[in-house]
């Protein structure tokens, strides 16, 4: 894979009038961001048919930072505005840029619902366990025993696994890596934007400042190593035991297939009803 400059994606695709960003000290949304660009790039897509969509928190800002149409939402309702475009000129393809806490929690179950309908859409889904924006309060996400400002002792519930939730809600391609993994990352997203239906690519991000300096990692190389130790390929861990991987993260591609997308079935919908309705020319 022959990659451009960062100065030329830089240059390329976002405001410059709105730089530099907000984002923290080794923050990994910045390389997200990137992947996503890149992948756009690699694709030619036209910008002009993409239209860039979030509700609220860290991730949620990047609508703002890039020269696409796009909208900053409410809090978790990213995908039902997403679903209002899609619906409204099909012609577009929507970027759901969201974080762990505005998809899992609050937006969860336009979240699962989005997935059931297989809504055309790529949701690029940036984990960083916890809630980075509002001071570090741990998510759905947060793995068992790792402390948040909510949870000085360490979390005490089961966290939810993003992707095999979304496997299991119906999702036509669904991957997870780490800012660390940038040549599947890329190749993931690339993957997910000429899907038809849902698609999903989960990072796992590094925060160093919310999430990392509350579970004794304070720079995002640290939390780099941490990633490294906690996930295994999936091919891997197909061999493992159940008990082998306790406190693992699997990362690598989940699921993918082509069941017809919520566009394609609701435009079907609508030759059925004018067929019994009698309306059809």
């Amino acid at each position: 894979m022959r990659l451009v400059s960062a100065y030329e994606i830089r240059d390329k695709y976002l405001r410059k009038d709105m730089l530099p960003t907000i984002f923290c000290p080794g923050c990994g949304i910045g390389s997200v961001l990137q992947y996503t660009l890149r992948a756009i790039d690699e694709l030619k897509l036209d910008p002009d048919k993409i239209v860039w969509v979030s509700g609220i928190g860290c991730s949620s800002r990047v609508p703002g930072f890039v020269n696409f149409d796009g909208l900053h939402t409410t809090h978790g309702r990213a995908l039902a505005f997403a679903t209002g475009i899609k619906l409204a000129n099909p012609e577009l393809k929507i970027i759901a840029f969201m974080g762990d806490g505005d998809a899992a929690a609050i937006g969860g179950n336009h979240f699962i619902h989005a997935i059931r309908r297989n809504l055309d859409v790529t949701v690029i889904l940036i984990n960083n366990f916890t809630y980075g924006m509002t001071g570090g309060q741990v998510a759905p996400t947060t793995p068992k025993g790792l402390r948040g400002t909510t949870a000085p002792y360490g979390q005490f519930e089961n966290p939810f696994d993003i992707a095999q939730l979304a496997v299991a809600a119906g999702a036509n391609y669904v991957a997870r890596w780490t800012v660390f993994n940038y040549i599947q990352g890329i190749n993931s997203i690339k993957k997910a934007l000429q899907k038809e239906g849902f698609s999903l690519v989960e990072f796992l991000s590094p925060c160093p400042i919310s999430f990392g300096r509350r579970n004794r990692m304070k720079t995002a190389p640290e939390i780099i190593k941490w990633y490294q130790k906690i996930t295994v390929p999936i091919e891997k861990a197909k061999k493992m035991k159940p008990e082998e991987l306790e406190g693992k993260i699997i990362i690598g591609e989940f699921v993918d297939r082509d069941r017809p997308g919520l566009v394609r079935e609701y435009e079907e919908y609508k030759k059925r009803a004018k067929k019994m309705m009698g309306w059809e020319v």
